[in-house]
C-alpha cells in the first residue's frame, strides 16, 4: 500500500531528480561564460553562441519545473525561500531574461548596443546563475533566517505563515563562507559541461584546442573546491529530525548520512566517477568528444546524492538557523496525501517527456555545428 510518507519521500526524489537535471542543463551557461575566454574571433563566437542557442530553453524550463515541482509538492518551502529570501531568486531570474533577451536581438538590425554588449549578458548569466543556485543549495545545510507559524498552516484565514527574519531577504547567504563555496563549485562544474558540451558540438579545431585547455584548468579548480566542501560538509552539525519531529543539531549528521544509506553513498561515488572519466577521456585523447554524455550522468548522480543527503534520513532539508523548530522537512512542509497522490500519477509522463527530448536532441545535433553551417543557417 502507498503510504503518506512514501508520497513524500517520492516526490523528493523527484525533486532531487529535476535538481540533477538542472544543474546538468547548466552547461549552456558554463558554455556562454567561455565566449570571450575560447572564442578568438567573431566566427569562433557566433559558433559558441550558436551552439548554445540550441539548448537553452531547455535549462531555463527545466528550472520553472523544478520550481513549480516544488510548489506543488512541497508548498512551505516555496512561501518560505521563493517569498523569503526572494532577492536571491530574482537576481536567478533576472540573469535568464537577460540570457533570453541576448539570444534574441543580438543579431537584429537597429541593435544599438551590438553583438558584444549582448554577448557580454551572457557571459554574466553563465557567471552569476550557477553562483547564485549554488549558493542558495547551499542553505539547505547551513540554515537560513526564518521563523514558521505552524499554528496558520490550516489556518486558511492566517495571512501569513513563515517569515524572514532580517531585510537581507536572502541576500545574507553570501555571509556564509560554505554557502560561496559552494556556488564557486557549482559554477567551475557547469563550465567543465560547458566545454565539454561544445566541444562534442562543435567541429572547429582550434576552438576544440582551446576549450581542451579551459577544460583542464576549470577541472583543478572545480576539484580543489569539491575537496573544500566535502571536507566542511562531511564535519559540520547537521539539522536532525526525530521520530516526533523535534529538530536539534547534530554533529556529523550529513556525514552519518552517507554512511547510513549506502545506496546513495553508491549513486554519488559512481556520479563522480563517471564525472571524471568524462573529463579525463576527453583531455587525455584528443579527438574523443563524447565526455558530456559521462559528465552528464555523473553531474546528475552527484546532484541527485546531495539533495537526498539534505532531505533523507531524518534530516531537516531547510534548516532555520533563527528558530530550529521552524526548520522544514518532508513530513511538515509537504503538501496533501491526495494532492501528492494525483500528483504521482501525473509523474507517469515523465519518461516520455524525457524520450522526447532525448530524440530531438540528436536530431538537432545529428550533425557538428562549423563554419560552413553559420552560413547557411540563422545566426543566434
Amino acid at each position: 500500500m502507498i503510504t503518506y510518507e512514501f508520497l513524500q519521500q517520492y516526490w523528493w526524489f523527484l525533486i532531487s531528480l529535476l535538481g540533477g537535471l538542472l544543474v546538468f542543463l547548466l552547461f549552456v551557461q558554463g558554455a556562454n561564460f567561455l565566449i570571450f575566454i575560447a572564442g578568438n574571433d567573431e566566427n569562433q563566437r557566433q559558433l559558441i553562441v550558436n551552439s548554445t542557442g540550441r539548448k537553452w530553453e531547455l535549462t531555463f524550463t527545466t528550472l520553472v519545473t523544478f520550481g513549480g515541482a516544488f510548489f506543488a509538492s512541497f508548498p512551505l518551502f516555496y512561501s518560505t525561500s521563493f517569498g523569503g529570501a526572494y532577492w536571491v531568486w530574482i537576481l536567478i531570474l533576472i540573469t535568464f531574461v537577460f540570457q533570453a533577451v541576448s539570444y534574441e536581438f543580438q543579431s537584429k538590425r537597429g541593435n544599438l548596443l551590438g553583438k558584444t554588449s549582448f554577448r557580454a549578458f551572457l557571459v554574466a548569466n553563465g557567471c552569476l546563475a550557477p553562483i547564485l543556485i549554488g549558493t542558495a543549495v547551499g542553505t539547505f545545510f547551513t540554515g537560513s533566517d526564518f521563523v514558521v507559524n505552524k499554528d496558520a498552516v490550516g489556518n486558511i484565514g492566517a495571512p501569513v505563515i513563515s517569515q524572514w527574519c532580517n531585510d537581507w531577504r536572502g541576500l545574507e547567504a553570501v555571509g556564509n563562507p560554505f554557502n560561496v563555496e559552494f556556488g564557486l563549485m557549482v559554477f567551475f562544474l557547469v563550465v567543465c559541461l560547458g566545454a565539454l558540451y561544445l566541444i562534442n558540438n562543435i567541429n572547429e579545431s582550434k576552438l576544440g584546442e582551446k576549450l581542451r585547455r579551459y577544460l583542464m584548468v576549470f577541472f583543478v579548480l572545480f576539484l580543489v573546491m569539491l575537496v573544500v566542501v566535502l571536507a566542511q560538509l562531511l564535519t559540520m552539525d547537521g539539522y536532525a529530525v526525530d521520530d516526533a519531529g523535534v529538530v536539534s543539531l547534530q554533529a556529523g549528521k550529513y556525514f552519518a548520512n552517507l554512511i547510513e544509506m549506502p545506496v546513495v553513498l553508491a549513486i554519488f561515488l559512481v556520479g563522480a566517477i563517471l564525472f571524471v572519466l568524462g573529463v579525463v577521456l576527453t583531455l587525455v585523447r584528443k579527438t574523443y568528444n563524447r565526455g558530456i554524455w559521462w559528465s552528464g550522468v555523473g553531474t546528475v548522480l552527484v546532484v541527485m546524492a546531495v539533495f537526498m543527503i539534505a532531505g533523507y534520513n531524518g534530516t531537516a532539508y531547510y534548516p532555520s538557523y533563527h528558530d530550529l523548530q521552524s526548520s522544514l522537512t518532508l513530513t511538515n512542509s509537504s503538501s496533501s496525501e491526495f494532492t501528492l497522490t494525483a500528483m504521482s500519477v501525473v509523474s507517469l509522463i515523465i519518461p516520455f517527456v524525457v524520450a522526447y527530448i532525448a530524440y530531438f536532441w540528436r536530431k538537432m545535433d545529428a550533425k557538428s555545428l562549423t563554419n560552413d553551417e553559420l552560413k547557411n543557417n540563422e545566426k543566434y
